[in-house]
């Protein structure tokens, strides 16, 4: 899949604050939280399956990003997204996880992506089905149109 970008600006984890930076006393508390979080796949998983729907922008923008770790993304996306905790904090508890539970939380990022990915190729891939071919020529693309 072509990357796709989006200006910043239009990003919903940029907009809800998902790179803000906290105190020290506020991060230990949310530190806590984000290892429970993570630490359980179910509840996790389930975030980040609403994440990729609830972001478009966000994900268009960075699951087509080649030099991103995607499964990473969706994961900090998830937890800021369902109990508000910033991306660096999420860095720091998925060290805490176990092996086993990073691979289990892996395997539902990776699930999540599936989803993504599989909704963007049949939204691609109707284009041209769903639309005039005379549409998709340049020509007709830079044509102004008054009324």
């Amino acid at each position: 899949m072509k990357q796709m970008y989006v200006p910043y600006w239009k990003w919903e984890c940029y907009q809800n604050g998902m790179w803000n930076r906290l105190h020290k006393n506020i991060e230990a508390e949310m530190l806590k939280k984000a290892i429970d979080f993570t630490g359980n796949h179910l509840r996790y998983g389930a975030a980040m399956a609403e994440v990729i729907n609830a972001w478009p922008n966000s994900m268009l923008h960075f699951l087509t990003n080649t030099s991103i770790n995607k499964l990473a993304y969706i994961g900090h996306a998830a937890v800021y997204y369902k109990i508000q905790i910033p991306e660096h904090v999420v860095r720091l508890a998925w060290r805490e996880l176990s092996e086993s539970q990073q691979n289990l939380a892996n395997l539902q990022a990776l699930k999540a992506l599936k989803q993504w990915q599989t909704k963007q190729e049949k939204g691609f891939g109707n284009m041209l089905s769903n639309g005039k071919i005379g549409v998709i020529q340049r020509e007709y693309q830079t044509k102004l149109h008054f009324p």
